[in-house]
């Protein structure tokens, strides 16, 4: 279901508009099995709804229990393979919420399966520049007929925060993330570079890979903790010139999107009717809030500038009639 570009839908409200989420520091000066302490003691049952969901929905495939026994069981013995400091975060976490180990690297690792974004880079006439994007999660997991949403969607958007990581009190790095998930999909360095990461959807690299590394293979890395690697270590990223905007869903830029999942060229449409000269983050949520860029997959809409290392996030409702994805 597409609609006309939306406009003035900044400051957020109204029925797309589900809610403001709260900022919690996370110190990296801490050792990694306590950094995360804080946030799960205030977010643990949210994240053992989510959790319980997703152990809900194997049940349905898998009803004898065996996929859950295997996770709680052995997936636990996998963590130590996950490098420093990731491995004992993850730990801590198990720990802070009396989750079984396994089943928090399993939710670590579901955004390497289970995502659609779209993300948006924009730079004005002064060079000022803008990013944002919309996480969109829950692909498949679980439809509720009675509420027309996808049921991990819903139970995700509670876990969704505003993380500040410090060093010595000062920021290194902001995000948004899922409470429990220690990797980055979007964060903004202060004056220096704002990141997000899309899924692209691609067998031998997604799927194939997690069974690999089940198997064994360690010589890839997860996405979140490489993302997470760069806003905490790099001080720049190239800029390459042409364009005044990238937008990025889930396809290679030089092919044509899935027929069944195009979000690409209604974002584009929005973003060139907008045009370079009224660019701004006000004007990147409104094209954020189109559908079918926005869905019942839209968790949050998040806004950043490089600049002071703004950012700001608002959960998101897709009213119907409204495209699954």
């Amino acid at each position: 279901y597409g609609e006309d570009c939306r406009s003035k839908m900044y400051p957020p409200s109204g029925p797309t508009f589900k809610g403001n989420v709260p900022t919690y520091v996370i110190n990296l000066d801490l050792p990694p099995s306590k950094r995360w302490d804080e946030l799960i003691r205030a977010k643990k049952t949210e994240l053992k709804a989510v959790v319980q969901n997703i152990k809900d929905i194997a049940n349905t495939f898998f009803p004898s229990g065996k996929i859950v026994d295997i996770v709680d069981h052995k997936i636990s013995h996998l963590t130590d393979t996950l490098p420093y400091p990731f491995n004992e975060e993850l730990q801590g976490i198990a720990n802070s919420s009396g989750i079984p180990l396994g089943e928090i690297v399993i939710f670590n690792i579901f955004y390497e399966i289970f995502t659609v974004c779209t993300s948006i880079v924009a730079e004005d006439k002064t060079g000022k520049l803008y990013h944002a994007r919309n996480l969109d999660f829950g692909l498949f997991l679980g439809w509720d007929v009675k509420n027309n949403s996808w049921t991990v969607t819903r139970t995700l958007k509670p876990t969704v925060v505003s993380l500040d990581f410090q060093r010595n009190n000062k920021t290194v790095f902001r995000s948004t993330n899922f409470a429990g998930y220690i990797g980055m999909v979007s964060g903004v360095k202060p004056d220096l570079f704002t990141l997000t990461m899309n899924e692209r959807f691609s067998l031998d690299g997604g799927y194939i890979g997690i069974f690999e590394w089940f198997l064994g293979r360690r010589d890839g890395m997860w996405m979140g903790f490489l993302t997470r690697t760069v806003l905490e270590n790099a001080t720049s990223l190239d800029i390459k010139k042409g364009t005044w905007y990238v937008l990025e869903t889930n396809y290679d830029r030089w092919k044509p999107p899935l027929i069944l999942d195009n979000r690409r060229t209604p974002a584009m449409k929005c973003l060139n009717q907008t045009s370079q000269e009224k660019i701004s983050l006000p004007a990147i949520y409104d094209v954020l809030s189109t559908k079918p860029v926005l869905n019942k997959l839209t968790v949050c809409t998040t806004l950043m500038e490089v600049d002071k290392g703004h950012t700001e996030t608002y959960l998101r409702e897709c009213p119907d009639p409204c495209s699954p994805w």
